[in-house]
This record gives C-alpha cells, sequence and structure tokens, in this order.
C-alpha cells in the first residue's frame, strides 16, 4: 500500500496542471452542492412557514348556510383545517387592531361577512383551493394572497430548479476532468504498465494508485469546500437574520454540520468512481 501511495503522489506531481484543475473543479462542484443543499433546505422551511400561516378566506353572503359550506371546505382533500368565523368575531379582531372600528360599526353597523378560514396541506393547493370554494354557494369572494404566495412559489421553485442543474453539470465536468487526469497519467507512463504486466502484474495492481489517486483528490477538495463553506454560510446566515428577523434561516450547528460532513465523503465518492472507470477504459485501450 505504501508503494500504491507513493505512485499516487507521484502521478500527482507529474501531471500538476490536470491534478490542479481536477482539484478546482471537484472544490467548485463541492461548494455548489453544499451551498444549494443548504439553500434547500432553507427554502423548505421557508415554505413550511408559509404553510402554516398562508389562509384561504372565503367571505360569505347574508344568510349563507355556513354549516354546510363548513362541511364542504373541509371534505376538500387539499384542506387541513377550517373554521368559521362570525361576523362579530372579524369585528372583535379588527378592534383590536384598530380601535375605531366598533365606534364605526355602532354608526353604519358590521360590516364584516361571515367567514371561512381554510389552512391547506401544501402553499401550492391554495390556488386550487381558492378556486374551488369560489364556485360553492353562498361564497361572496376568497382571498388568499394570490400576489405573494404565487410569486414566492415560482421563486423558491426555480432558485431549486436552477441549483439542481448546476450541480448536474459541476458533477459531470467533475468526473470528464478525472478521467483525463488519469488517462493523462496512465499514457505518461504507458511504458512502465506494458514492463509491468509481462511480469505479471494484475490490473488491480496497476489501477490501484489511481483509485487512492482520486480519493485524495476528493478528500482534498471536500475539505477544502468546507473550510470556504463552513464560515462563509455562518456569516451570510447571521446578516440574513438581522436584515430579515422574520426568514427562518437555519442556524443551528447541529443541522449544519452533517452535511458540511458529507462533503468530503462525496468527493472521496467521486474521486473513486472516476479513477475506477477511468483506469478500465484506459487500460483496456492500452491492452
Amino acid at each position: 500500500m505504501i508503494y500504491h501511495f507513493r505512485q499516487a503522489l507521484l502521478a500527482m506531481r507529474g501531471n500538476l496542471t490536470a491534478t490542479v484543475a481536477t482539484l478546482g473543479t471537484m472544490t467548485l462542484t463541492l461548494l455548489m452542492l453544499g451551498f444549494v443543499v443548504l439553500l434547500t433546505q432553507n427554502v423548505g422551511r421557508t415554505l413550511s412557514q408559509l404553510e402554516s400561516q398562508v389562509e384561504v378566506a372565503a367571505f360569505l353572503r347574508d344568510g349563507a348556510d355556513t354549516a354546510g359550506l363548513l362541511d364542504q371546505v373541509r371534505a376538500l382533500p387539499q384542506v387541513r383545517e377550517a373554521t368559521l368565523v362570525s361576523r362579530e368575531q372579524v369585528l372583535d379582531e379588527m378592534t383590536r387592531d384598530y380601535p375605531y372600528a366598533r365606534d364605526a360599526a355602532q354608526l353604519t353597523g358590521n360590516p364584516f361577512p361571515d367567514t371561512l378560514r381554510m389552512k391547506v396541506a401544501r402553499v401550492q393547493d391554495s390556488t386550487t383551493v381558492a378556486a374551488s370554494v369560489s364556485r360553492l354557494s353562498g361564497v361572496q369572494d376568497v382571498e388568499y394572497g394570490a400576489g405573494y404566495v404565487d410569486q414566492t412559489v415560482r421563486t423558491l421553485s426555480a432558485v431549486r430548479g436552477a441549483g439542481y442543474v448546476l450541480v448536474g453539470l459541476l458533477l459531470f465536468g467533475t468526473l470528464l476532468n478525472i478521467l483525463n487526469a488519469v488517462r493523462v497519467a496512465i499514457y505518461a507512463r504507458r511504458s512502465e504498465i506494458s514492463v509491468m504486466r509481462l511480469l505479471g502484474a494484475t490490473r488491480s495492481f496497476i489501477r490501484m494508485p489511481h483509485l487512492i489517486e482520486g480519493v485524495l483528490l476528493g478528500l482534498l477538495a471536500g475539505g477544502v469546500s468546507v473550510g470556504l463553506l463552513a464560515p462563509a454560510y455562518f456569516q451570510l446566515a447571521a446578516r440574513v437574520q438581522a436584515l430579515v428577523p422574520v426568514l427562518p434561516i437555519i442556524s443551528d450547528p447541529g443541522a449544519i454540520w452533517p452535511i458540511l460532513a458529507g462533503m468530503p465523503l462525496l468527493g472521496v465518492l467521486v474521486g473513486l468512481v472516476g479513477s475506477f472507470f477511468a483506469t478500465g477504459r484506459y487500460l483496456r485501450e492500452l491492452e
């Protein structure tokens, strides 16, 4: 094993340009992957908070069958909770925020209608529920904050989708760089490899230094990416929380470090897989 480890280091030093290119690409890939995973976790928490807060409010006409409407909306599969708020309760709520609302109601009457308030299982379901409830008899109008709910969902989904595509492209580019680096190393040692084959060296013996090289590159790239991403994320999270305190930013080290710890392991896996397929392919070409 010492021999294989030494040969791996010699191959990395002998092909320094390919090694640096592969290391840089792997580091960038792992940085982007870690960032996207952390971003996805924060997006998921934000969506969960939206799901718990977003309500679909149906304003009922005077004389509407409130009990029947309540049963109908509770039967919708997207609705996880529905309550009926009487016009008197709505007035009490408005009075807490606007003390003069009750005085105005005494002069002109209670202007607020009976209201059905529904919480949906997912933020995306609010549009479907609003459309279904608006068609019910006795419903005057429906409000669910379409202006910000729809836009927020689209934006968060687009961010996640773009991140996944970018990480996939970077992972593919990393594998190509590993293939090229190993190919250069094998062709540089083709005479030595031919002699080793003549002396009875097995494919696994010849392949081992290159597998170690891939593992070392992956481990080094993972360590560098964690060293760069960890302080950057904690600083960014602190600034975002200071600027927008309502956002549920993940800042608990217990939730973040398992993700960061997985980055070197992923780097080792990518390096090992890339080297394994590269050596198998190009050893067949040399035979």
